[in-house]
This record gives structure tokens, C-alpha cells and sequence, in this order.
């Protein structure tokens, strides 16, 4: 239990911590360049890509016998076999942090950029630039306090995801023993009942643990307050930041190739017939991979999608009903609101999981298509809602004014008016919400009790042990399903709007 707490807090506020200084100083030093618009366009897909597919596609890239090895062994190293270094799994959990920064560094990101949308931020940095000050320190001094607050909550739950994946940590982290979350979840599927007793002591433990540390990461806020005043009430102008926007944009670009080489290498060996270390290629180019895993993929592919589409389209129906009564009773929605709609994102899934099932037993759902579709709208919902809130409420209220004095009614103003103008954002959430859903591991394993395979469920058994070109084709599969909803919620607003030019968004 030492171990696992440890491993725990260390890789957990380590990701997050690691996760915010990147984001903030990324956009500190790329906000204004050219291209960081284009950066932006390349890393939301990364968002859309499942955890554990992810995360298997970087073992597979770092291990000691992956393709990083392969690719400088043996002219720059000499290796004529995989080196003993443990890469993966290791038992300080650096792949782990490294497995999990791959995900939380695109989504604090675009979360941040989303918050700049809220502030006037180049008003604010031209008049600190015209005041002295150099880029990085204006964006710190003068940005970075004004969206800190906005981006507080996807933090924290950057924190508790961290603390409580087991997904990424069965297939990164440690093993003897792992991380207290994927601990929790051996004890929960244990053949013997009694350790259903120490499971539960485990997720009360889990969501103290993650509760203990936002508690934390708050105190830590409120203690540099007062230290960060003083910094900026100093008035040090600082330089160009040409050191720091070097190392930022380097981080940057590495995120984005790293997600995009593990995702080849998964694709390379779903392909590759025979692969012996240390070739750089597969010697032999085969089909039979795909050929021989096409049935045992059928009855994954069909639960996740089924699962996913019933999850998202009444995640989509609730989240546009209540969007749609808060402008109809002008109603606004405060902070609590929104706290309540994170509830799922802050606690622990090995936290509250095992008394849903509880629950789902003892109304005789456990195992059924009811008990998958609620646990998986617990998590899509509040992604959807977070992803078309704004977009939502910043429509321009005259549309709607203007087609009710025409004599619409407001349901008709909402499908005919708003949501037609609305489209690509509301696209883009559904895509969200089932990359979501496509990813979830833990809601799939106690709702389903088993009897649901789902791509996700499968590609983790099989990266336990499994060959690799079995495990490459479900979890690459697994992978493309979330982008290929993803590119159509892009290209399907264009086909629409194509001889509507002011509906095209730039």
C-alpha cells in the first residue's frame, strides 16, 4: 500500500504539474506566432484519440525492443538485442508521466485557449508590451491572472484523472505492485469475494486520496497569491524570452509527433508479419493480422459503437434542453452549477464505480445495455455540456428575436434558427462525447460485469501479455473510430454550409 500511494501522488501531481507549466508556458511564447493557430488545429485531434490506445502505441514506441531502438540500433548503439532498461513499466512510473502528458498536455491547451476567448488578452499584452515588458513576463503577469480561474476546474480534473487511471497504468505503469487505482480494480475482479472488503477500504482510500490532493493544489494556490503580488508589483520587464519560447515550441512539437509516431507504430505492426529485433522495418508485409482478428473485432467494434451513439445522443438531447431553458427562463447558472457538472470528471472512477454497480445489481441491471449506457453518460455528459456551453450562450440572441417577430415558435427557432448556426460546434461536441465514451475502461467493466467487450476492454487485456500485431489492430482500430467522427463533425459543416458562406467558419 506504501508503494502504490507513493507511485500514486508521485506520477499524478507530477503529470499535472508538468502538464500546466507546458501549457502555460507554450501559449506565453506561441500565442502570437503564425502557426499557432495550426497548432491548435493539430493537437485537438490528439483529444479525440482513446487513452489506452495511446498509451499502447507509446510502449510500443519506447520499449526496450520498440522502434525508437530499432531505428538507432545497431549503428549508434550496438544493440544486437533489446537493451535491459526498463523504459515501460518502470517502478518510478516516468512512463507512466510521460504516457499520461501525451493526453492532459492537448487538453489543458485548448482548455487555456478556450479561457483567452473570455478576456481581451491583446489589448492587455500590446499595452504591456508598449509598457516594456517582454513577452513571457506580460502573458505571466498580466494573462495568466485573469484565466487561471477559468482553467481551475479542468486542472483539478487533470489531477484527479491522473491520480486514479488505471487504463494508462496497466499498460505503463508499474506491477509489483501498481498504482493504488489499478490495485483497487484487481481486488474488485478477484474470483474470492472477500477481497471485495479490502476493494471497497481501497476506493474510500482512492477518493480521499484525490480529494486530499485538489484540497492541496488549492492551499498551494492560495499560499503563492501573496507571493506572486509582490512579483508583479516588482515591475521587472524580463527579455525577449527567446530561451523559454525555444524550449516551449521543442515540447510542443515533440506532444504532437510522439502521439502521431505511436499511432504509425501501432498501424506498422498490425501490418508487419515477421518484426525481428533490431530491424528498423518488419521483414515480411502481411494482411493475416487483420484477416484473423476481422471476427473477433466484429463483437468489440459493435458494443463500442452502440454504447458510444446511445450514450451521446442522450447526452446531446439533455445537454441541448438545458442550454436551450436557461436563455428561454434566463436563467445563469453559477460556480456550483458548474462544480456539479464536474463531479464525475473530480471523483475517482475506482471511487464511486463499484457502488453504482452496487446500486445496478439491486435494481437487477448489472450486466445490461442500461447499466453500460448510464455509467458511460455519467463522463459523456459533462464533456458535451463543457464543449457547447459556450458556443451556446454566445450565439447572438438577435437570430432568435428576429425569426419569433416572423411568427416561429421557439421550438421551431431552435431547430430551424440555432442549431443549423450552431452546427460545427455542436458536431464537434458529439465527437467529443464519443471519443469519450469509446475510451471509457472502468464504467465498461463494472456496469457490463464482463459480458460487454468493447474495444477498450479488449485492447488492455491484450496488452498485458498478448503478440503485439494482435494488440496493434485493436487498439489502432480502437483509435481511428473516435477520428473518424472527429473528421466528419469537420468536414460535415462545410458540405452544409457550402453555399452559405457566412455559416463557414474560417
Amino acid at each position: 500500500i506504501t508503494t502504490a500511494l507513493r507511485l500514486t501522488l508521485v506520477t499524478g501531481i507530477a503529470t499535472t504539474a508538468l502538464s500546466l507549466g507546458i501549457v502555460v508556458f507554450s501559449i506565453a511564447t506561441i500565442s502570437g506566432a503564425a502557426w499557432f493557430r495550426r497548432a491548435q488545429t493539430l493537437l485537438a485531434p490528439l483529444l479525440a484519440i482513446p487513452h489506452a490506445a495511446l498509451a499502447i502505441g507509446f510502449a510500443f514506441l519506447v520499449a526496450p525492443s520498440g522502434w525508437l531502438a530499432r531505428l538507432i540500433s545497431p549503428g549508434l548503439t550496438g544493440w544486437q538485442r533489446p537493451p535491459d532498461i526498463g523504459t515501460i513499466q518502470d517502478a518510478q512510473g516516468i512512463a507512466l508521466i510521460l504516457g499520461l502528458l501525451l493526453k492532459e498536455i492537448p487538453f489543458l491547451l485548448l482548455m487555456t485557449i478556450a479561457a483567452l476567448g473570455q478576456i481581451r488578452a491583446r489589448a492587455v499584452l500590446a499595452a504591456a508590451y508598449a509598457l516594456g515588458y517582454g513577452p513571457v513576463q506580460a502573458w505571466l503577469k498580466l494573462v495568466l491572472p485573469l484565466i487561471y480561474p477559468q482553467i481551475r476546474l479542468p486542472i483539478y480534473a487533470v489531477l484527479a484523472f491522473s491520480l486514479s487511471t488505471v487504463d494508462v497504468a496497466f499498460i505503463l505503469g508499474p506491477g509489483t505492485p501498481p498504482p493504488l487505482a489499478p490495485l483497487v480494480v484487481r481486488w474488485f475482479t478477484d474470483r474470492d469475494i472477500q477481497m471485495y472488503f479490502p476493494a471497497a477500504a481501497g476506493a474510500v482510500l482512492q477518493l480521499v486520496l484525490v480529494a486530499g490532493a485538489i484540497a492541496i493544489w488549492r492551499c498551494v494556490e492560495l499560499a503563492i497569491r501573496p507571493l506572486a503580488r509582490t512579483w508583479i508589483a516588482r515591475g521587472r520587464r524580463g527579455g525577449d524570452g527567446r530561451v523559454i519560447a525555444t524550449v516551449a515550441h521543442t515540447l510542443t512539437f515533440l506532444v504532437a509527433i510522439t502521439s502521431a509516431a505511436a499511432l504509425a507504430c501501432l498501424l506498422v505492426w498490425s501490418f508487419a508479419a515477421a518484426w525481428r529485433f533490431p530491424e528498423a522495418w518488419p521483414g515480411v508485409w502481411t494482411l493475416d493480422i487483420w484477416r484473423q482478428q476481422s471476427g473477433s473485432l466484429l463483437v468489440p467494434l459493435r458494443h463500442s459503437v452502440i454504447a458510444a451513439a446511445t450514450a451521446t445522443a442522450i447526452a446531446t438531447l439533455l445537454v441541448i434542453a438545458c442550454l436551450e431553458n436557461e436563455q428561454r427562463r434566463a436563467l445563469r447558472p453559477g460556480s456550483g452549477a458548474l462544480w456539479l457538472i464536474y463531479v464525475p470528471l473530480l471523483i475517482p472512477q475506482t471511487g464511486f464505480l463499484f457502488g453504482v454497480q452496487m446500486s445496478l445489481i439491486w435494481a437487477g441491471l448489472d450486466g445490461t445495455w442500461f447499466g453500460v449506457v448510464w455509467c458511460h453518460l455519467l463522463f459523456v455528459l459533462p464533456y458535451m455540456f463543457l464543449s457547447l456551453a459556450d458556443p451556446f450562450r454566445a450565439l447572438d440572441p438577435r437570430y432568435a428575436r428576429a425569426a419569433q417577430c416572423l411568427g416561429a415558435s421557439p421550438w421551431r427557432v431552435l431547430i430551424r434558427v440555432k442549431l443549423p448556426i450552431l452546427l460545427r460546434p455542436l458536431l464537434i461536441a458529439i465527437a467529443i462525447g464519443f471519443a469519450v465514451s469509446i475510451g471509457l475502461y472502468q464504467p465498461t467493466l463494472f456496469a457490463g460485469a464482463g459480458r460487454f467487450e468493447t474495444l477498450t476492454t479488449e485492447a488492455v487485456t491484450l496488452a498485458s501479455g498478448g503478440d503485439r500485431r494482435v494488440v496493434s489492430v485493436f487498439a489502432f482500430v480502437q483509435a481511428m473510430l473516435p477520428l473518424a467522427v472527429y473528421a466528419a463533425a469537420l468536414a460535415t459543416p462545410r458540405w452544409v454550409h457550402r453555399n452559405r458562406r457566412g455559416l463557414v467558419a474560417s
